[in-house]
């Protein structure tokens, strides 16, 4: 699927004003027309991309409250000019981290998924980018999806096996492991060894 594609976008709105509406609507006749609209954004989105249509109700139609992005964290472990990439079990690297819970914030999050997919402790220096995913990542997801660059001092620690991720190790910007494009690209790893050598840099952000 790509960005230029306009019934996607037509999907994802339709899902978003069908989700508000249930959010704030009291009147059964309406709920049920924000109900169908909600199902046709899914039914949208199962027959143009080609997805089975429970999963896509189970990733697009399964909130509740006004409709806002999710929000991530990836750590930015760079030392002696590398960079810190996990292995997941799909056997595909990318930086660590993932979606923030509902108890942490950015910081602490960006801590704890070092800690998790890693082994190792860190301490977060500053925040280099903000990214919306669906504009440097592919495919593109039915939600809306912010990515937060968090630069990150190494402290302590090595790798130990665990559910998510079979190793970790550090790279060289030109001696880079096959990523995981839908996390990690390798424009988006330049990026943030070009933020993070530069100590006045602005945060990207789109």
């Amino acid at each position: 699927m790509s960005i230029t594609e306009p019934w996607l976008g037509w999907a994802v709105e339709l899902q978003a004003l069908a989700q508000n509406g249930l959010t704030y609507t009291k009147n059964i006749y309406e709920r049920e027309r924000y109900e169908r609209i909600r199902e046709i954004a899914a039914e949208m989105l199962s027959f143009k991309g080609d997805i089975p249509l429970d999963k896509v109700k189970d990733i697009f139609c399964n909130e509740t409250g006004y409709q806002t992005p999710k929000v991530s964290t990836r750590a930015v472990v760079i030392k002696d000019n590398k960079i810190l990439l996990v292995q997941e079990n799909s056997g595909l690297w990318t930086m660590p981290g993932g979606w923030c819970d509902v108890n942490q914030s950015v910081g602490s999050n960006t801590v704890k998924e070092v800690r998790e997919e890693a082994g190792m402790e860190v301490v977060c220096e500053r925040i280099l980018a903000v990214e919306d995913r669906n504009r440097h990542n592919k495919p593109i997801m039915p939600y809306g999806h912010i990515k937060f660059y968090v630069d990150c001092k190494y402290i302590s620690g090595e790798f130990s096996p665990n559910s998510e991720t079979v190793a970790a190790d550090f790279f060289s910007p030109d001696e880079l492991p096959v990523l995981d494009e839908l996390k990690t690209t390798a424009e988006q790893v330049r990026m943030c060894f070009s933020q993070h050598n530069d100590p006045v840099s602005k945060v990207i952000f789109d």
